[in-house]
């Protein structure tokens, strides 16, 4: 996981604060765009993550009204993060150590890695292409071979990194 500064981390972390649990109205949104293992995975996450992928997913919504596949990663790409288990504080140290190189492990350690986890749970729950390729690689500015790079641009710039 990778950082740009200690601006963007105090902003994520304000910015979680404030975050709640999609409304009833979003609710149904998200539930006619992910079904059956890819809809638990997003409501494992917790209400901070689903707020952020559904501002994610409206973004690039509007970019591209006719990408589901785009709507998807962008909802999709932090489930990994519900392996941490770790509220905003506990983010933000383990972000801290990210950014001072301190060694970590256990659920820093997972969170750290969320991309990967949550890569291998989309892959795991029958997910394919650019939902489990985000969800590894969203912090990579650069896409991936196989990802059109408007694509990846799209969804990076969405996910505001």
């Amino acid at each position: 996981m990778r950082f740009r500064s200690l601006p963007h981390l105090v902003r994520r972390f304000f910015g979680s604060l404030r975050a709640r649990r999609p409304r009833p109205r979003d609710q149904i949104d998200i539930a006619a765009i992910l079904h059956g293992e890819a809809a638990r995975l997003f409501a494992a996450q917790r209400p901070m993550d689903q707020h952020h992928a559904l501002r994610t997913a409206r973004q690039v919504e509007i970019a591209a009204p006719h990408r589901p596949d785009l709507v998807r990663a962008a909802l999709l790409h932090d489930v990994g993060k519900a392996h941490s288990d770790l509220g905003v504080v506990g983010r933000s140290l383990a972000s801290l150590c990210a950014l001072a190189r301190i060694p970590t492990r256990g659920r820093f350690a997972a969170y750290l890695d969320h991309g990967r986890l949550g890569a291998a749970d989309l892959a795991a729950a029958g997910e394919s292409g650019i939902e489990v390729a985000f969800a590894a690689h969203h912090h990579v500015t650069e896409s991936p071979a196989a990802i059109d790079p408007s694509d990846w641009a799209l969804l990076r710039t969405a996910d505001g990194e």
